[in-house]
């Protein structure tokens, strides 16, 4: 599935190629905190099926409780969170924002990770597979 999507104010657009069935929930601990939400909802792309159309974002790199390095990409203008992908030239993966692509309201998400962290107030989507951390 063709995909396209960007910031909120426009200054970062990009295009990408979507299998629908990884789209999915993080509950992470950094992604709530990152999100600023309860959750983060992403879309996996290949490396080879992602690409930045306009704009150049800023890049942050966390490194997680695992000792992995991650880039979190977003907008330096308005702060949209874009992407996030290993550090380095090309990346294996990006995994997409799900609130900046155009084609959300088309993506059900197909699974839920991190789900030991999950805050208690957050409803079940009996839909999803479900993992307690990465699968």
């Amino acid at each position: 599935m063709k995909i396209n999507g960007g910031c909120h104010c426009g200054a970062i657009a990009y295009e990408a190629d979507l299998d629908p069935e990884k789209v999915g929930i993080c509950h992470c601990t950094d992604c709530q905190a990152l999100s600023a939400s309860a959750f983060r909802t992403l879309a996996i792309v290949s490396g080879d099926k992602f690409a930045i159309t306009k704009g150049v974002p800023t890049k942050y790199i966390k490194t997680g409780d695992s000792g992995n390095r991650r880039v979190q990409a977003f907008c330096s203008n308005c702060g949209s969170a874009l992407y996030a992908s290993d550090v380095g030239e090309n990346p294996k993966q990006y995994n997409i924002r799900a609130g900046t692509i155009v084609q959300r309201y088309d993506l059900t998400p197909k699974f839920e990770v991190w789900l030991h962290s999950a805050l208690p107030w957050v409803s079940e989507n009996p839909l999803t597979k479900k993992f307690d951390k990465n699968p």
